[in-house]
């Protein structure tokens, strides 16, 4: 009993590598990430720079690292985010601290009561607009 058992744990991560249950995640240095006031139903998609920190609301998103599967893989998209509300004490500003999944933005999310933040993808560099300095924070009425 315990041979089989002992096989079967060593042979599935192997049986499993030949079917991407343990695929590659490639760093980028960009992820993307959108947000939801939920007060105002205002909805902001941003690219927030591996390193960096980004303003929405009183929120103060930093990503650490951003990772996406290889293009032949299931698709995903995994960002470490830590997320601060400036406007609380400072012992108590961290709201967030993890991975936030784009295929699966459910499974660790934010709890925050005006504001939700999750995933949406990982790219290797920002768009045009966003190095041209244009805030990603403002919606078009508001520039």
């Amino acid at each position: 009993m315990k041979k089989t058992f002992l096989m079967t744990v060593v042979s599935l991560p192997v049986l499993c590598a030949g079917t991407g249950a343990f695929a590659a995640m490639n760093p980028h240095g960009v992820a993307v990430l959108q947000a939801l006031d939920k007060v105002t139903a205002r909805v902001t998609e941003m690219e927030v720079p591996v390193g960096q920190a980004v303003e929405f609301g009183s929120l103060s998103i930093e990503v650490q690292a951003c990772y996406k599967a290889s293009p032949e893989d299931k698709p995903e998209a995994a960002a470490f985010t830590i997320i601060r509300d400036t406007k609380l004490e400072p012992d108590e500003q961290r709201q967030f601290s993890g991975w936030m999944y784009a295929s699966s933005p459910g499974l660790s999310t934010m709890e925050h009561p005006v504001y939700a933040v999750w995933t949406l993808d990982c790219k290797d560099t920002l768009s045009q607009q966003d190095e041209a300095g244009i805030n990603l924070l403002e919606t078009p009425a508001e520039q």
